[in-house]
């Protein structure tokens, strides 16, 4: 049988797993993903609740599998709408934050380490996958996400949260937030590695999902909230059917 194409990178996994410690801090290295977390959950729960013929963002009951979850920020937010985790990370120190947080908050969460095409070669199969702030990350982007379309059942959607590669994003998600503002730490991100609406759909499109909605997330008050916007041109979140 063959063997599954590793979508991993070993330095990003060592880059995240360093921040272990710190990622429940919202003042701290992952402050920008504390205020950006509740757009991002809410812009899926409120679709995927709607998919399933329910109100607001009613999850109870769904399984859903969240790759690259890091110490669970939106693990948790989506445990707390009812569903089902999976939360899946290659990086151990950020793994262990997550379970002893979830614990102290009383939340089942099931959080696993491995790469999401190792769990698709055992055959899991989820209402819906998340991976958030991920794909910009990978070793191999058409094989992440045929690995993320062989984990959602058939019918079932896909979320993903990325960066659009524009001269933009470079100045503010690369330049300004990680040289000027020092809202993240220098190195968090390659600007070659953002991808664009464009790209991610025609290569998602290949892995057998099909873009079914897409919004752009806007900083406001200085970056202290986040909210939903055509402008794609930075940050932007997707829904992706499994046909």
């Amino acid at each position: 049988m063959p063997q599954p194409i590793p979508t991993a990178r070993t330095d990003e996994i060592a880059k995240f797993d360093a921040l272990a410690a710190r990622w429940w801090d919202p003042s701290g290295p992952m402050a920008p993903l504390h205020r950006m977390n509740p757009l991002r959950t809410g812009w899926i729960g409120r679709r995927l609740a709607a998919a399933e013929g329910r109100a607001g963002t009613d999850l109870s009951g769904l399984s859903v599998l969240d790759i690259g979850c890091g110490a669970g920020l939106a693990s948790e937010a989506l445990a707390r709408m009812g569903a089902a985790v999976t939360g899946l990370d290659a990086a151990p120190a950020a793994l262990a934050a997550a379970r002893a947080h979830a614990g102290a908050e009383g939340l089942s969460i099931d959080y696993r380490e491995g790469m999401p095409e190792e769990l698709a070669a055992e055959g899991r199969r989820f209402d819906a996958v998340v991976a958030l702030e991920v794909i910009e990350h990978v070793a191999d982007r058409p094989a992440f996400l045929a690995a993320l379309a062989g984990l959602v059942k058939p019918g079932g959607l896909v979320f993903l949260s990325t960066l659009n590669r524009t001269p933009r994003s470079f100045l503010l998600a690369k330049v300004g937030a990680e040289y000027i503002l020092r809202l993240l730490p220098r190195g968090t991100h390659d600007w070659k590695m953002f991808v664009t609406p464009a790209e991610l759909g025609a290569e998602a499109r290949r892995a057998g999902l099909r873009v079914t909605d897409i919004a752009g997330m806007s900083p406001v008050r200085g970056g202290r909230d986040w909210r939903e916007s055509r402008d794609v041109s930075v940050n932007y979140i997707t829904a992706m059917r499994r046909d």
